[in-house]
C-alpha cells in the first residue's frame, strides 16, 4: 500500500519519529502529576502551562489508555516509561475516582483527588474499560480486565434500556437518572440517548470482547452496533443523528439537528473493527458510504482537512478545523486504504489532511496539535491539554498510520 501513495512531505517514518521524540514524551513530561496522582491537563499553545481545575474520568481514562498503547508497541525508553505511566494512572482512577460505595467512576474529582462532580456518565464508565483493557494488553495484569468486566456488569445492571434497548447515559453518584435536560449532564443531553455515548460504548464492548470472549460483553457489542448501525449512522450518511429519545423517536428540538464529520468517520472504523472482531459479514459498503460523504461534503478540497459540522447533502455548516476531527479522518482514511490501495480520491484526501495538519494544526515547538483552526489554518483554539484534550485521537490515529504505511 506505501507504494500507492505519493510522498506527503510528511510520512510514515517522520511520524512514528516524532512520536518517539517529540509527542509522547510530550505527554509524559507535561501530564503525569506526582503530587496530585493522576494525569494534570491544562497547557496551552499561547498561555502556556497552568493549574487544571479538575481531573475528569473520560481524559484521565484516555491518557492510561494512550500509555499503554506506547508501551505496548514499544515507544517506551529509558527516559521515559510508558508503562509506569500508564500505572500511575490507573491508581489514580482507582483509589480517587472508583466509587467505593456504590460502583463506577466519578465523572470528574479535584486536582488532589476530591469528588467534584461525583455522576456517573455513561460515556466516562466506557472510557474506563476501553483503558483497562489496553493497560491489560500491555502489561497482562489480569487485575485491569477483572475491574472491565465488573465495569460493564454494572453499566448493564444500572444503564441498559431493557425495554427499548441501548443504553440510558445520565445518573447522580447512587445511579438514579437525573431529570430531562439536567446541567450535571456535562456530557450530551440527559434524557436523550446520544449518538457519542452509544458509539464509544461499541468501542469500549468490541476491546473487552476482543480480551474476555466474555458471551455477555458479545451480546452487549451486537446490541450496540445494531442500534449504532439502525439509528445512529445509518446506511444513508446525510440521515446521522445525534440524539433519539429513550424509546427511539426522532428529537425535533433544533439544537440536536445536523451531523458531525468527525464522529461519521470514526464510528465509520470502530464500525469496521466492531465486525471483524465479532467475525461477521464485513461492513465496507457501509464504511465506505460514511467516507466518501465526508470527503465530498465536509472535506476541504482545496487546503486539505475536514470541516467540524454539516446538515445532510449540503455544504459544512461550521468549517472549523478541531484536532479530533482530523485524527478520525486520518484514521478512517488509513482504514479506507487497507480495504482499497489505489483509490485515488482517498490517496488526495490523505495526502492533503497530513500537509494541512502539518502546516497549520501541529504545534511547532511541541509538536501537538492545537484544539481549533479556522477553514484557511489561523489559531482559533490554541489548547495543547485540557480535560477534554488527551493523547487519545491523535496518537491513535497516527500509530494507525505509521503501522499501515510502513
Amino acid at each position: 500500500m506505501k507504494n500507492n501513495l505519493p510522498s506527503f512531505g510528511v510520512d510514515a517514518e517522520f511520524i512514528r519519529q516524532d512520536l518517539r521524540e517529540r509527542v509522547l514524551p510530550y505527554w509524559h513530561d507535561t501530564t503525569v502529576d506526582p503530587f496530585g496522582g493522576g494525569y494534570a491537563l491544562s497547557d496551552d499553545a499561547v498561555r502556556g502551562r497552568t493549574t487544571p481545575v479538575e481531573k475528569q474520568v473520560v481524559t484521565q481514562a484516555r491518557l492510561v489508555w494512550g500509555f499503554s498503547l506506547a508501551h505496548r508497541k514499544g515507544y517506551g525508553d529509558d527516559r521515559r516509561d510508558y508503562r509506569k505511566a500508564a500505572a500511575h494512572g490507573v491508581e489514580f482512577l482507582r483509589a480517587r475516582m472508583h466509587d467505593p460505595d456504590n460502583g463506577g467512576y466519578f465523572f470528574s474529582v479535584t486536582p488532589d483527588g476530591k469528588p467534584l462532580n461525583p455522576g456517573k456518565l455513561l460515556y466516562g464508565q466506557a472510557f474506563v474499560i476501553y483503558a483497562l483493557v489496553e493497560y491489560y494488553r500491555a502489561t497482562r495484569e489480569r487485575s485491569a480486565l477483572s475491574d472491565a468486566l465488573e465495569l460493564f456488569r454494572l453499566v448493564q445492571e444500572r444503564a441498559h434500556d431493557a425495554r427499548n434497548r441501548g443504553w440510558n447515559e445520565h445518573f447522580e453518584r447512587d445511579w438514579k437518572p437525573l431529570a430531562k435536560r439536567d446541567p450535571k449532564a456535562t456530557v450530551e443531553v440527559a434524557g436523550y440517548k446520544s449518538a457519542n455515548t452509544h458509539v464509544h460504548l461499541m468501542e469500549a464492548f468490541t476491546e473487552l470482547y476482543a480480551e474476555s470472549r466474555d458471551g455477555a460483553v458479545r451480546a452487549a457489542l451486537v446490541e450496540s452496533l445494531e442500534l449504532n448501525r439502525t439509528y445512529f449512522y445509518p446506511p444513508e450518511p446525510a440521515r446521522s443523528a445525534f440524539h433519539f429519545q429513550p424509546d427511539w423517536q426522532a428529537v425535533t428540538d433544533r439544537r440536536s439537528a445536523g451531523l458531525s464529520y468527525g464522529h461519521n468517520v470514526e464510528f465509520a472504523w470502530l464500525m469496521v473493527r466492531a465486525v471483524e472482531v465479532l467475525g461477521i459479514r464485513p461492513a465496507w459498503a457501509h464504511f465506505h458510504a460514511y467516507l466518501e460523504h465526508t470527503l465530498r461534503w465536509g472535506a476541504d478540497s482545496e487546503r486539505g482537512g475536514v470541516f467540524k459540522r454539516g446538515d445532510g447533502n449540503g455544504p459544512a455548516s461550521d468549517t472549523d478545523k478541531v484536532w479530533w476531527v482530523q485524527a478520525e479522518m486520518l484514521a478512517a482514511l488509513t482504514d479506507g486504504l487497507r480495504n482499497r490501495p489505489g483509490d485515488r480520491a482517498y490517496i488526495k484526501a490523505l495526502r492533503q489532511l497530513l500537509d494541512f495538519v502539518a502546516r497549520h494544526q501541529v504545534d511547532a515547538g511541541t509538536g501537538i496539535w492545537l484544539d481549533t483552526v479556522t477553514a484557511d489554518g489561523k489559531p482559533k483554539a490554541t489548547g495543547l491539554a485540557h480535560s477534554w484534550k488527551g493523547n487519545y485521537h491523535d496518537v491513535r490515529a497516527l500509530v494507525r498510520f505509521v503501522e499501515a504505511m510502513s
